[in-house]
């Protein structure tokens, strides 16, 4: 449900921009309602979970996802739709918590841990891969409510699964929610996306963008001191102390600063400036999500023989060189849908490569009576770094047609400019026509622009890949499961014979003895 949600929207959204009348801007808070909503919410469920039960908190998660589900289906209106996507995120945050720390929980086991968090990728990477080619088929055949009313069939499957097969779990220590955390983080990102998307510099002329940055900046700044301060805080930054568990969340953030914001706009390239239909469009996507499916089993293998010090930082530099192979495939001379294929496959391999064990790492790095915790702020850096990313890919693709038209149309008048550049964004080409630019003028600026939003993003993953590999450093060839040995020798847990784990230095390496 979670994978299908994220890749199948964008394969809809040109024909919401002509279904619904939405512009630019709307677009972007279709798809950044939901990713806003549940970074919102993604710490607050992953505590909650670890406070009332995570199976508890997993089937009202789902419950839930599915009646936002219906309303988004049954919308008539851009505010209606953008509403009910809150609430789908919201939800959708209670579920993606729950469920790594379920599968967290229950299985625990080294082997059977991989085997479990790579089916997880799987199923997970059904929904991704196919959801572009299941969205544009939907329009074509049918409408595109059904892309959202699937979800209620799939919800009430899901329920009878879950009241079956989940074994229930909780933090006995998590004894009350950190309400000031939750409240500040929240502020803070919303802020800080609301900003990005609008696209104006806060000055005295926009009071309002000045007050948010105002308030972006102090709940930053009130959500350090409230988390340092606190005694079981929902992000805990000593945490970040575990260098497996900062490598992870490296690799986390690192997938949502390149691929998957890119996947909600290259659709508009494919039948934009490609040309191609709904139903092609979502083929050719296969190529960029598909290898998100296949590849999980051979990362999870790759994972156990040579760990996540050097698997996480080769899926992100994979990542990168694809979206290298896209930008020179998209300004050559010969553009089309099969020179594009390379790239797509390249980054779709690094994104599997990276996915299922960034979440298996970040969860074995930390005690197992904290891996609500952990799979929280594993989430939550994936979703605040896609919300901001999705608003910075739409900012630089509006710039860059900015700067494309001024170029070759030599247009001065700022409101026009500012008009057509946003048409061009969502792929209304006819609009930039009606003001008086050529298709061919309006294609070449599209193409520039996402040019620019290419290299971004491999910029992004090939930083974000040195990164992690300076902060994995030589422990980061160590397996998940050793990690987590480590992390309960810290944290002083027992083991199964009753003696203390204590883990001591010894040269260059660390020695645990029981």
């Amino acid at each position: 449900m979670l994978g299908l949600e994220i890749s199948s929207i964008p394969a809809i959204l040109p024909t919401l921009e002509q279904r619904l009348s939405a512009e630019f801007r709307q677009l972007q808070w279709i798809m950044n309602a939901y990713t806003l909503a549940m970074t919102t919410c993604l710490m607050a469920m992953g505590a909650l979970a670890d406070r009332y039960g995570r199976k508890r908190v997993f089937v009202t998660g789902i419950a839930v996802f599915g009646l936002a589900s219906l309303v988004c289906g049954l919308a008539e209106t851009v505010p209606i739709l953008i509403a009910a996507r809150f609430l789908q995120g919201a939800s959708g945050a209670a579920m993606l918590s729950s469920q790594v720390a379920v599968l967290s929980h229950q299985f625990r086991d080294g082997a059977e841990r991989g085997t479990a968090f790579g089916w997880w990728g799987i199923v997970f990477g059904i929904g991704l891969g196919f959801g572009p080619l299941i969205g544009g088929v939907t329009v074509a055949v049918a409408n595109w409510e059904w892309v959202f009313l699937v979800h209620v069939g799939l919800a009430l499957v899901t329920l009878t699964l879950a009241r079956r097969g989940v074994v229930e779990s909780s933090d006995p220590h998590a004894v009350r929610i950190d309400l000031p955390g939750m409240t500040t983080l929240s502020l803070a990102v919303f802020c800080l996306v609301y900003l990005i998307i609008q696209g104006q510099t806060p000055d005295t002329r926009h009071p309002v963008e000045l007050i948010l940055a105002g308030v972006g900046i102090a709940s930053i700044l009130a959500f350090v001191a409230v988390e340092t301060r606190t005694r079981r805080p929902m992000f805990d930054f000593g945490a970040f102390r575990t260098r497996a568990f900062s490598g992870a969340l490296l690799g986390s953030a690192g997938m949502n600063f390149s691929f998957w914001p890119f996947v909600i706009y290259l659709p508009i390239y494919f039948q934009s400036v490609l040309e191609l239909t709904s139903v092609a469009a979502g083929l050719v996507l296969l190529a960029y999500t598909m290898p998100t499916l296949a590849v999980p089993p051979f990362a999870e293998g790759l994972l156990k023989r040579r760990g996540p010090g050097f698997v996480i930082p080769l899926g992100l530099f994979t990542i990168g060189t694809g979206f290298i192979l896209m930008w020179l495939a998209a300004t050559g001379s010969g553009a089309g849908w099969w020179v594009m294929l390379p790239g797509c496959l390249l980054a779709g391999t690094g994104l599997g490569l990276t996915n299922t064990p960034v979440t298996n790492t970040a969860t074995a790095a930390l005690p197992a009576e904290r891996v609500g915790m952990a799979s929280g702020m594993d989430m939550s850096a994936r979703m605040i770094s896609l919300a901001l990313n999705i608003a910075l890919m739409g900012f630089i693709l509006l710039q860059g047609n900015r700067v494309a038209l001024e170029t070759s149309a030599a247009l001065s008048d700022t409101a026009a400019l500012d008009r057509i550049a946003e048409a061009i964004a969502a792929g209304n080409l006819s609009a930039a026509g009606a003001d008086g630019i050529d298709l061919v003028a309006a294609r070449q600026a599209l193409t520039h622009s996402f040019g620019w939003v290419m290299l971004y993003g491999a910029a992004c993953a090939w930083s974000l890949s040195a990164l992690s590999l300076m902060v994995f450093g030589r422990n980061g060839h160590s397996s998940p499961a050793d990690q987590n040995g480590e992390a309960l020798c810290r944290a002083g847990v027992e083991g199964s014979d009753g003696e203390l784990c204590v883990a001591a230095s010894a040269g260059e390496g660390r020695v645990m003895q029981r």
